[in-house]
C-alpha cells in the first residue's frame, strides 16, 4: 500500500513539474519579441510609420517588437522573408501598395504571391502623392499642363523615384486618363528626381509628399495637385486631379497604403486579437500626427477589409501596367 501510495505521489509530482514546465515555455514563447519586417531601407515613411506603431502596439502587447529593414528587389526581398516564414504570430510585414497589390503584377518571376501568400492583419494609413512642376512652368494647373501636353506631344517629360514604383505608375494613369503621351525619366530615389523637376531639366513629377512640400514651400517647385480622393491637411489649397474639371481625370485618385500583414496561415484569434491592437494604436491622436508629418492620413480598417482594398488596388495596377506595358527595370 506504501509502495502505491508513493508511486502515485511521484507521479503527480512528475505530472506537476511537467505541466509547470509546460507553462514556462508557453510564457516564453508569448514573451519573444515579434519582428516587423519592413523592406525598404531605414528613413522613408515605410519606416517611420514601422517603428511608431512598433513603439505603441509593443507597449498595448507589453511585448517587444523588432522593426527590422530588409530592403531590396522593390520590396520583394522583404516580402518573400515574411512569406517564408513560420505563422507562428512572431513575423510580420510592413504592407505598401507597391509590394502587395503592384509588384505581382509588374514582376513576372516573382516565386510567391503577396495577395494570396500573406494574410491582411490591418491597414492604417492611406498617402497620396503631389503633383510637382517647376517653379518657372508656365503650368498654373492640372488643365493647363494638359493643354500643353496635347498641344505638343512627346515635349513633357516626368520624373520618378525608379522604374515601378509609385510615382511612375501614377504618371502612367495620368497619361491614360487624360489621352496624353508621357516620357518617363526614372531616377534612382526621389531626391534627385526632385533636384531635376527643380531644375527645369524634368516638366513634371508625382511625387511623395515630405521631400517635395520643403520645395514647394521653398518656392523652388509647384504643387498643381494632389492624387488622394480629398485634399491633404498638410497642403490645404492644392486641389485634387480629379477637381481639374479635365476630361478623363473625373474621380482620379491614386493613393499608397499601408498595413501590417502575416504569413498565410497564422492563426485567426491571433490575427484578430492583433488587428484590434493595431487599430487602437492607429486610433490614437499621437499616432495620427505623426501620419500628417509624413503626408498621410488615417485609413482604419480591419483584415475583411484590408483585404477588399487589396484585391481592388491590385485589380486597378495590373490594368495599368498592362496597357502601359510598365516594368520594373
Amino acid at each position: 500500500m506504501r509502495a502505491d501510495f508513493d508511486a502515485r505521489r511521484r507521479a503527480l509530482v512528475l505530472a506537476a513539474l511537467a505541466a509547470g514546465a509546460t507553462g514556462g515555455v508557453r510564457a516564453q514563447s508569448s514573451a519573444r519579441p515579434i519582428r516587423l519586417i519592413v523592406p525598404f531601407a531605414a528613413g522613408g515613411g515605410n519606416d517611420v510609420f514601422a517603428r511608431q506603431m512598433a513603439k505603441s502596439l509593443g507597449e498595448l502587447r507589453q511585448q517587444g517588437i523588432v522593426v527590422e529593414n530588409k530592403p531590396g528587389a522593390g520590396g520583394n526581398l522583404g516580402t518573400e522573408q515574411v512569406v517564408r516564414s513560420a505563422p507562428d504570430g512572431l513575423t510580420l510585414l510592413l504592407g505598401h501598395s507597391g509590394t502587395v497589390s503592384i509588384n505581382p503584377a509588374l514582376y513576372q518571376a516573382l516565386k510567391f504571391d503577396a495577395r494570396k501568400d500573406l494574410a491582411p492583419v490591418a491597414m492604417f494609413a492611406s498617402s497620396a502623392l503631389v503633383l510637382v512642376v517647376p517653379a518657372a512652368s508656365p503650368a498654373k494647373n492640372v488643365a493647363e499642363l494638359v493643354a500643353i501636353a496635347r498641344k505638343k506631344p512627346d515635349a513633357l517629360d516626368y520624373a520618378s523615384s525608379g522604374a515601378g514604383t509609385g510615382g511612375h505608375l501614377t504618371g502612367e494613369m495620368f497619361a491614360q486618363r487624360a489621352g496624353l503621351k508621357l516620357s518617363h525619366i526614372p531616377y534612382k530615389g526621389t531626391n534627385p528626381a526632385l533636384t531635376d523637376v527643380a531644375g527645369g531639366q524634368v516638366q513634371m513629377m508625382f511625387s511623395v509628399i515630405p521631400p517635395a512640400l520643403a520645395l514647394v514651400k521653398s518656392g523652388k517647385l509647384r504643387a498643381l495637385a494632389v492624387t488622394g480622393a480629398k485634399r491633404l491637411p498638410s497642403l490645404p489649397d492644392v486641389p485634387t486631379v480629379a477637381e481639374s474639371g479635365v476630361k478623363g481625370l473625373e474621380g482620379f485618385e491614386s493613393t499608397l497604403t499601408y498595413g501590417v500583414l502575416a504569413p498565410r496561415g497564422t492563426p485567426d484569434a491571433f490575427v484578430k486579437e492583433l488587428s484590434a491592437q493595431m487599430l487602437k494604436v492607429a486610433a490614437t491622436e499621437e499616432f495620427q500626427s505623426r501620419l500628417g508629418v509624413e503626408g498621410a492620413v488615417p485609413l482604419l480598417g480591419g483584415p475583411a477589409e484590408y483585404a477588399a482594398l487589396i484585391a481592388k488596388e491590385s485589380a486597378q495596377w495590373a490594368q495599368i501596367i498592362k496597357v502601359s506595358g510598365a516594368t520594373a527595370e
